[in-house]
């Protein structure tokens, strides 16, 4: 018996070939121009596609967690919050590589422990949000604000959506580390 219900699984997966693409073009825009692997014409058509399906695979997301109960497991509790998410870093940072027991264990009831969780809800509801919201400001610039406390405003959008990307791509190969993290090495 699987944890995850089929579609979480392959949400993942699409996400995470879309987050490889969108890793690689987005790279290629800032750093290769028309002499790199891609050229710069290419990289921004070939991301602007991953970035919608993106897009439309974040709305299924969302709907996903919101129709069917694996909403339930982003629903953070304040009640200890602190001292769990204190309790499981020290366990990612020193404890597992000690061979201690997971101090939240994997349930079907509990499938995240609490700094998973907190990670997961900032990741997809504020981090994926802001990517979203930032790309379309770069698809359409003209919507964008023109200026912003003296400051060119798609210069401050471009900003959020590099920061976003790096730190959600930073997400993203730490959470496929952890889940390839076992009891033994």
């Amino acid at each position: 018996m699987y944890l995850y219900p089929k579609w979480v699984r392959l949400w993942h997966l699409i996400n995470a070939l879309l987050f490889i693409i969108l890793i690689i073009t987005g790279v290629s825009m800032h750093y290769t121009g028309n002499k790199g692997m891609i050229g710069f014409a290419e990289a921004v058509k070939w991301h602007n596609i991953a970035a919608i399906i993106l897009t439309a695979n974040y709305v299924f997301f969302i709907l996903g967690n919101a129709l069917t109960s694996n909403g339930k497991y982003y629903k953070i509790s304040r009640k200890n919050l602190f001292s769990d998410l204190k309790v499981q870093f020290r366990y990612n940072s020193y404890g597992i590589f000690k061979g201690e027991k997971q101090p939240f264990p994997v349930t079907m009831e509990n499938k995240f422990n609490p700094l998973q969780k907190f990670t997961y809800v900032l990741a997809m509801y504020a981090g994926m949000p802001l990517l979203i919201i930032s790309g379309i400001g770069l698809m359409f610039p003209d919507i964008t604000v023109k200026r912003f406390f003296g400051v060119s405003g798609l210069v401050l959008v471009d900003f959020l959506h590099i920061s976003m990307g790096f730190l959600l791509s930073l997400f993203m190969i730490i959470h496929i580390y952890k889940c390839t993290l076992g009891s033994k090495p």
